[in-house]
């Protein structure tokens, strides 16, 4: 047992110091760690998320930090902020072409090209593994789980196939979901089964 013990806290004590060194890395090209992470989650968040609630719900931040890291965004030109189309008292977030181009930038780009570099096998058992850890402390603090539609109770492939906008169906908002749309985070997102 205590063998067991130790080898789950060399694994927590890699992820630590991994986590360490690439928020060290964070803060060139005139950022900080929190608007690194900011960018990475408008980057990648659908249009029901990219609001300042759902970034705040992400990083599990308070509101007030997230309005300075957006307000700091704003200044650097690297998001704008808009009214959501038909409702006057929400706001959407995107990156902006400079926000785009920083994006290629991003520090933790290369920890990707690494992962992608190991073994088929290694990387796949990594991948699943951290998935795992992720999806029992997201169910275990209650947070949100900003999954992807496809691995969503709401997802409905190919329920709007004469659809213009999308041939997928989000049954929560009742909207149709573009191909394009599966791959980002959605704060609404629940695990299906």
């Amino acid at each position: 047992m205590a063998k067991t013990a130790a080898a789950g806290r060399e694994i927590v004590q890699s992820l630590e110091r991994l986590s360490r060194l690439m928020r060290a890395s964070e803060f060139g090209g005139g950022l900080n760690p929190a608007q690194w992470e900011a960018l990475r989650f408008l980057a990648r968040a659908n249009r029901f998320s990219n609001s300042p609630g759902a970034l705040t719900r992400y990083l599990g931040a308070t509101k007030g930090t997230i309005s300075q890291t957006v307000k700091a965004l704003e200044r650097k030109k690297l998001i704008e902020k808009m009214e959501r189309p038909g409702e006057k008292r929400s706001i959407v977030l995107s990156l902006t072409e400079a926000g785009r181009d920083m994006m290629a930038k991003d520090p933790w780009l290369g920890l990707a090209e690494r992962c992608q570099a190991l073994g088929g096998k290694t990387r796949r058992r990594m991948d699943k593994g951290l998935a795992l850890l992720l999806a029992d402390e997201v169910t275990r603090r209650l947070d949100p789980s900003f999954g992807s539609c496809r691995t969503c109770r709401f997802w409905r492939a190919d329920a709007r196939s004469e659809d213009a906008r999308g041939p997928h169906l989000c049954m929560l908002f009742d909207e149709p979901v573009a191909e394009r749309e599966t791959t980002q985070i959605c704060v609404a997102h629940e695990p299906a089964g």
